[in-house]
């Protein structure tokens, strides 16, 4: 006698709400219904092998995130009636987040975008309910982060306008360009460059900074938030290594594809990635680890983990690692300067590090700070402190790939600026590094459409043809207000006056 089961088990009810909905087409073809499906060259034998990393039915996810929206708001709540603002470390600490609120937030939105994009192009239903998931969680994560962040805009400069400058500010193409990377390939590169080496491999290296800080900083409101988004992110890295693991498993031919997917976004992703370590270096007022100490823990010891995991597979270590454990040790103070001296074109401020951080900077890059950076930030504060702050007032070489202007030095010579060059079709491009190059030889077609903003000023082609009519009517930052040096900005003042009308009991900390 069969006794059938009365209660269905997780895994049971799950595959009869996703799998055992789809059906097979019966009038169309179905390469012609998934066009997108072929074109990249990856081969998919058995899509039921696709194992679901999130098996949330929709009435479970919205219970479960709707738990946690009560949380978030409440302490959101609380932190704004309780002028929040103020118990923060320093005002300083805000220019992280007008970083974090335009380079970041949008991308959360692109995200959302691309994966409901691809979600329509899997022919396995596996893959496209995790892709709907994970679009949903995307789309929360924006709102919740812009709804996290918009105190702040009551009571400080600069975080007006941010998806307006999120397409146009020069510094913010980086960012940009990294998603419109990714949302205009395929989709199985898309999901090895968002879930696989965006959530899985360097993700730690954006949030865990950033909430961090936050938390380092007193901002309760971006710590909470964070740990709303950090139960989703967990799922999302369980796609990333999930997704890669089915690609690799699936047929042989596809190990070179994904290796040269691998290569491209790990180093796109490590280019990006230097806005966070000038974010963690200098930026933070209450310091948590320094950018080499990050690098170290998130990715050479968890990555190196990783890469010899799929080893059995195939794939070995990204392209150029080794020349990011070298630049570990200088990519944040060039990050900084480079701001620092184009701060007239930036929504946020910059300042020099004082004796006691540069103390800090000298502790955590033993090898390098004192040696090749600490003279410069030194003369440029003596250069301030006599009236005479520096700005440059020309505009840098960008790379044709990141978009970052080239300003980090070569593999073994901290004094050299790294440039390389390549002709396509009569016209030279340029770009910062062998992984740019790369990546741009690989595919010249999409990346000499690349608009960088250097080259569109110059042509007239944002309301202006110098800097200042650009920055005031195409990017819409307001000048003597949003941007230049932060001592003696509208920022400052206001937090000294507030810190004057406190008792001394609540001054917030300042320990390095």
């Amino acid at each position: 006698m069969t006794i059938k089961k009365k209660k269905l088990g997780l895994k049971d009810r799950y595959h009869y709400l996703t799998r055992n909905l789809d059906w097979e087409p019966s009038y169309q073809k179905k390469e012609d219904i998934y066009p997108y499906e072929h074109f990249e060259g990856i081969k998919i034998t058995d899509w039921d092998k696709w194992e679901d990393p999130f098996r949330l039915t929709m009435d479970t996810y919205w219970k479960y995130q709707a738990e946690k929206e009560k949380k978030l708001y409440a302490v959101l709540d609380a932190f704004a009636q309780n002028n929040g603002q103020q118990s923060i470390s320093d005002a300083r600490y805000v220019n992280a987040l007008k970083l974090f609120l335009g380079g970041i937030s949008p991308c959360e939105y692109q995200a959302f975008q691309g994966f409901a994009r691809v979600g329509r192009h899997f022919s396995g239903a596996g893959a496209r309910v995790a892709c709907q998931m994970q679009a949903i969680d995307e789309l929360r994560h924006v709102q919740t982060q812009v709804h996290a962040m918009s105190h702040y805009n009551k009571h400080f400069n600069g975080l007006h306008d941010f998806s307006h400058m999120h397409d146009r500010v020069w510094f913010l193409s980086v960012p940009k360009s990294f998603f419109d990377d990714a949302r205009s390939a395929g989709p199985f590169e898309f999901l090895t460059a968002i879930s696989f080496s965006f959530e899985y491999v360097l993700t730690n290296l954006l949030f865990v900074p950033f909430m961090s800080g936050a938390a380092y900083n007193g901002d309760m409101a971006t710590v909470t938030f964070g740990f709303s988004a950090q139960s989703d992110e967990a799922r999302h890295m369980t796609l990333g290594l999930e997704v890669i693991k089915f690609l690799l498993e699936q047929h042989e031919d596809n190990v070179p594809i994904i290796q040269q997917w691998i290569d491209k976004w790990f180093w796109r992703g490590n280019r990006l990635l230097s806005l966070v370590g000038m974010m963690m270096d200098y930026m933070l007022p209450n310091k948590v680890m320094s950018w080499a100490e990050a690098w170290e823990v998130y990715f050479e010891q968890a990555g190196g983990a990783l890469f010899k995991d799929l080893e059995r597979y195939g794939i070995r270590p990204p392209k150029y690692v080794e020349q990011c454990a070298e630049a570990k040790q200088h990519v944040s103070h060039q990050t900084w300067a480079t701001f620092y001296q184009y701060s007239q074109a930036t929504n946020f401020h910059t300042w020099m590090p004082s004796d006691e951080e540069m103390d800090w900077l000298s502790e955590k890059y033993p090898e390098t700070f004192d040696k090749y950076y600490r003279a410069r930030f030194t003369f440029w504060r003596e250069q301030q402190e006599k009236g005479e702050r520096f700005y440059n007032g020309t505009l840098p070489q960008l790379c044709q790939v990141c978009q970052i202007p080239v300003i980090f030095t070569e593999p073994g010579d901290p004094t050299t600026l790294s440039h390389r060059s390549h002709v396509h079709e009569g016209e030279r491009y340029h770009f910062c590094s062998d992984g740019c190059c790369d990546i741009f030889r690989n595919e010249p077609q999409k990346y000499v459409q690349a608009w960088l903003p250097v080259h569109q000023i110059y042509q007239g082609n944002c309301e202006g043809s110098d800097v200042e009519s650009v920055v005031r009517d195409y990017y819409r930052i307001n000048i003597g207000e949003d941007n230049f040096e932060y001592l003696g900005s509208p920022d400052h003042r206001r937090w000294q006056a507030w810190q004057k009308a406190r008792p001394a009991t609540e001054q917030p900390s300042r320990a390095v």
